[in-house]
């Protein structure tokens, strides 16, 4: 086991106290819950009811074969967006102040084909502690081997590819995570270099294989008995599904952390990072289209990003609010707080990081500086 993260707080500074206090006074002197209120329970029932209504209508069958894959594409965006506005919210505890309610709404991953045990794991513990450290955060890493995102991996020939085939690829993150992902996190002895993974509830064993067993039922095997249609062309309905949901997935998640100018820190020889834990938060992650009202409506606040990991107990809903707050007080401490402006730009600061990490350090070095040549 590698030797433990541990955030050192050099410069002592105060952030996080600062903005955690004006945070608080906010809620308090607006009488304002930190919880879901009326406008999220309706998005919850939105994308709740919207998809229960798609899997109808897929197994009511009366449309034309293209019809039929659009809902099916359709289906799997809605999936996504429940994991975006439902669930995750509810697995860190921010929907609700009850926790029954956050386990209930928690369990929606399922209809994701994910597991929320495994995911509370390496997302909530794992990823929110050990952003964009290389080795530690897991949730970063593409197709190891096939993306390089470490200046320390070894570069492959086919890496200076990567920055036209890593797209197509997010089209299998959720095949990939229905049909092995959970199965490997959850037996793997540990996540990321350190946390140690190997003691689970009994009852985790039964849930994973249980509800995995439900989804395969519920989308491959009633679609095959209800339709007519040949069970090589329900996987293909299928294949499409987690396509649309892949793509959506994958670059909501990267964008949020894999553009210019965030920071991949690598610990020093103790496992030392040289940043208080939120300053760290602040070099590594990073908001896009935070004005569009249709990206925070998808997304549920995962554009937002900079809130969502300064403050995950904070039902998404309120972020919009607190973004002022928390960019004041970055500039007063002289922090950075990175956004990119619409989801394009985002996408093209996406490309371009890809494109660095597949070519030789002095290379990319070189193309940097052309480029801000040009710009000036």
């Amino acid at each position: 086991m590698s030797t433990k993260v541990k955030f050192v707080n050099r410069d002592r500074s105060t952030f996080f106290a600062t903005a955690r206090q004006r945070v608080d006074a906010y809620f308090k002197e607006n009488e304002i819950s930190t919880h879901a209120n009326t406008a999220m329970w309706m998005k919850a029932c939105f994308f709740l009811g919207g998809y229960v209504l798609l899997y109808t209508l897929v197994l009511w069958g009366q449309f034309t074969t293209p019809i039929m894959l659009g809902l099916a594409a359709l289906l799997g965006m809605f999936a996504a967006f429940i994991g975006f506005n439902v669930s995750h919210d509810a697995l860190h505890g921010a929907f609700s102040s009850k926790p029954w309610v956050n386990r209930l709404l928690g369990g929606s991953f399922y209809l994701l084909g994910a597991n929320p045990y495994v995911w509370k794991i390496t997302h909530n513990v794992v990823h929110h502690t050990y952003t964009n450290i290389p080795g530690h955060d897991e949730d970063i890493e593409i197709a190891p081997g096939l993306v390089r995102l470490d200046a320390d991996e070894k570069l492959r020939p086919w890496h200076k590819y990567q920055h036209w085939y890593t797209f197509p690829l997010y089209s299998l993150a959720s095949l990939s995570w229905v049909f092995r992902k959970d199965y490997v996190k959850f037996f793997k002895k540990n996540i990321g270099a350190s946390h140690d993974n190997s003691q689970h509830p009994r009852a985790e064993y039964y849930k994973l294989f249980i509800f995995k067993a439900l989804y395969y039922l519920a989308f491959l095997i009633i679609p095959y008995l209800v339709l007519e249609y040949s069970f090589g062309e329900i996987f293909l309905g299928f294949l499409l599904m987690h396509a649309a949901k892949g793509i959506v997935l994958g670059l909501v998640f990267q964008l949020a952390h894999v553009v210019e100018g965030t920071d991949f820190p690598v610990p020093d020889q103790q496992g030392n990072v040289l940043n208080a834990w939120a300053v760290h938060q602040l070099y590594t992650t990073a908001n896009f289209a935070p004005k569009s009202s249709v990206a925070a409506f998808l997304c549920g606040g995962l554009n937002r990003q900079v809130e969502h990991h300064l403050f995950p107990k904070v039902c998404h809903i309120h972020y919009p609010a607190i973004s002022d707050i928390l960019k004041q007080t970055a500039l007063e401490y002289g922090l950075p707080y990175l956004e990119n402006e619409t989801f394009l730009s985002a996408l093209v600061s996406h490309y371009k990081v890809l494109k660095q990490m597949g070519q030789p350090a002095a290379q990319a070095v070189s193309e940097n500086v052309a480029e801000k040549e040009l710009a000036f």
